[in-house]
């Protein structure tokens, strides 16, 4: 019987217009809605990324209707592929501020404790798109009843014929940046959220496939490394003045200088001084800063430019703890989740073969980011996640359910894990905390009103609920603040020498956009803005009282300059470091380079330019090659490294 002509079109269009619904209802789920302006501002201004996802799913429809000649199949597993990855797109984003990206694939099962644990709730538009999809695959069953079958020779080369084309479409277009860019998909290093709400979940994620490669430097080899670490330590030898003329290391005779204080890290969510907006406008009810203020005056302070905006805690924290570059490894890829996959050189590891013991201790679930398989690679003894804390004080369960550990619960728990490792052995410490108290979202119904730090005045255009967004932040802060001083008191009563590290992951929008940033005139709507990458640092002290005025320095020199202007011995890479920041550049991230007298460029010098290939050769050899600058820091015993000899 001869199928009539208006069924064969609908039997043509079917799959073509399911994959377009099945496109939208997943960027829908991603988004939370789809409103006329994400078609205005997003989807239509970059219509080829999204024709190249519609072209993918469609594919898919049409292969595994070949296979397996069974239409409510096609549209059924179809669906899931476009779907799935939105939803949990989404998730990621309230989790940790970034997109769903290929490697997370590798963390399937932790993602899914993780996510469990933060208390996530099925949205409303993904119940809407269960039901569209089961509606699209009772109606392929209706639609497609009595269709003619195929034979397997026309089924077989149909299969092959929509491979191929899934092959091109893959490897030669999505896996192709050169051909993405004609298509108006331009790379997006800075903010992987902003290049998935550009181009969609799907072309996201596909493109993103192509930053899993790390290439070996042209020069590498064992001569070209050792010929930098000759040139920093000759240079060491022979400077003429200290990195800071007012460090501690600069005004105290090296023989009297300590040794092997304790040293402590406090990583501290989304931290950066908000009462800088008092020059743009806006008044606290509060000093939100009087401690950071007073500490100042006594301390090494400055900034230290983050990597990261709006997410990425994991990065900075990276770059601190070990000197390396994220700039340097492939743009949206997360070290902790795929390259610290065994033991290799950083801050913890270094100071174990020099004695110390070494903790690191964080208020969320251990396996969050990975920390829980990163951190013994990076030389870390014992760590205490939110699965060992009991008794903690939580707040802001407005968007986080269960809630989140306080900044003053966790001056408490570094406290206890101190006193810990200096009852269990006499051995020097290392202690790392991270916090999560003011992690994003913002909204004034995380604090009661007789909690909650108040806006008392602000330039006109500021949203009601955005002003409430920043007093939720600036409550954060004050409560930052007056963890610093909770631990510096404590420190500085204690009998034996202590650093302490305090420092900011990054910055983040606040309600709706910039809006804060904007309107005060604080900084740009860009997240490129070197403004929104410098967040506060202070490096204070128990036995020391000079003022250093740091100004900004890279994340990853965090560790090189704590160790200088303490006088602490100092690893050859640490020292190559210390001296790219005296003569060459403040910071080289994510492609803004600031000058040594604090201005920035897209547009580094070519004597930059070496430096920055030489710190990457350096990294390269020590996270990827075959670590021979090991060999030369005397860190060959570093458990687990082939050090190539």
């Amino acid at each position: 019987m001869k199928t009539p002509k208006p069924l064969l079109a609908l039997r043509m269009v079917f799959p073509l217009a399911a994959s377009l619904i099945v496109l939208l209802l997943g960027e829908g789920i991603a988004r939370g809605s789809l409103s006329a302006d994400v078609f205005a501002s997003f989807i239509f201004p970059h219509i080829g990324a999204y024709l190249l996802a519609w072209l993918l799913l469609f594919l898919v429809w049409l292969l595994l209707d070949w296979v397996f000649r069974c239409p409510p199949l096609s549209t059924l597993g179809m669906a899931v592929l476009g779907c799935a990855p939105c939803a949990v797109n989404f998730y990621t984003l309230q989790l940790r501020g970034e997109p769903f990206l290929p490697w997370d694939l590798t963390q399937v099962s932790e993602a899914a404790g993780v996510a469990s644990a933060a208390g996530l709730k099925i949205q409303p538009s993904m119940v809407v798109t269960i039901i569209v999809v089961l509606a699209l695959t009772v109606g392929s069953f209706f639609l497609f009843r009595g269709r003619h079958k195929q034979r397997w020779l026309p089924r077989l080369a149909g299969s092959a014929a929509t491979v191929a084309a899934l092959c091109l479409l893959v490897f030669g277009v999505y896996l192709q940046p050169a051909v993405t860019q004609v298509l108006g998909i331009t790379p997006d290093a800075w903010m992987q959220d902003r290049y998935y709400r550009y181009y969609g979940v799907i072309t996201g994620f596909m493109t993103n496939l192509t930053n899993l490669e790390i290439s070996k430097p042209e020069e590498y080899s064992q001569e070209a490394v050792d010929a930098l670490l000759d040139n920093a330590d000759e240079s060491q030898k022979f400077a003429t003045s200290p990195l800071y003329s007012t460090s501690y290391s600069a005004v105290t005779p090296k023989d009297e200088q300590v040794k092997q204080p304790t040293i402590i890290y406090v990583m501290d969510e989304s931290y950066w001084d908000v009462s800088e907006l008092e020059q743009y406008g806006i008044t606290f009810d509060t000093d939100v800063s009087k401690n950071l203020h007073a500490l100042q005056q006594t301390s090494a302070y400055g900034r230290a430019y983050s990597p990261s905006f709006g997410g990425g805690t994991c990065d900075v924290e990276f770059e601190a703890l070990t000197g390396y570059s994220v700039s340097f490894l492939p743009s949206g890829s997360k070290p902790y989740q795929q390259h610290v996959t065994k033991p290799m050189f950083a801050m913890p590891n270094y100071l174990k073969l020099k004695g110390y013991q070494t903790a690191a201790v964080h208020c969320f679930w251990a396996k969050y980011w990975s920390r829980d398989k990163a951190y013994p690679n990076l030389g870390f003894d014992d760590f205490i996640s939110l699965e060992d804390m009991h008794g903690v004080t939580k707040v802001r369960k407005h968007y986080w359910t269960s809630g989140l550990v306080t900044d003053d619960s966790m001056a408490d728990q570094i406290i206890q894990q101190y006193e810990s490792m200096k009852s269990s052995s006499d051995k020097p410490i290392f202690l790392h905390a991270v916090t999560m108290q003011n992690h994003t979202n913002y909204n004034k119904d995380n604090y009661p009103d007789d909690e909650r730090v108040k806006v008392l005045s602000h330039p006109a255009g500021l949203k009601p609920s955005t002003v409430g967004a920043l007093e939720d932040f600036a409550t954060g802060i004050r409560d930052a603040d007056a963890m610093m001083g909770k631990l510096t008191e404590y420190f500085s009563q204690v009998d034996e020498p202590v650093i302490l590290v305090f420092w900011g992951d990054h910055y983040n929008p606040i309600d709706s956009n910039y809006d804060v940033y904007t309107t005060t005139g604080y900084a740009s709507d860009s997240s490129a803005d070197p403004r929104l990458h410098q967040t506060t640092l202070l490096m204070w002290s128990n036995y020391s009282q000079q003022q250093v005025d740091l100004g900004t320095i890279a994340a990853y020199d965090i560790s090189p300059v704590m160790m200088d202007i303490y006088g602490l011995e100092e690893p050859l890479y640490f020292q190559f470091l210390n001296r790219q920041l005296r003569v060459a550049s403040r910071t080289n991230t994510r492609g803004t380079t600031m000058n040594l007298d604090g201005t920035t460029t897209q547009e580094p010098t070519e004597f930059q330019q070496r430096w920055s290939a030489e710190h990457w050769l350096l990294q390269y050899d020590l996270m990827f090659g075959r670590g021979y600058a090991l060999q030369r820091m005397g860190l060959a015993g570093l458990s687990g490294v082939d050090t190539g000899k």
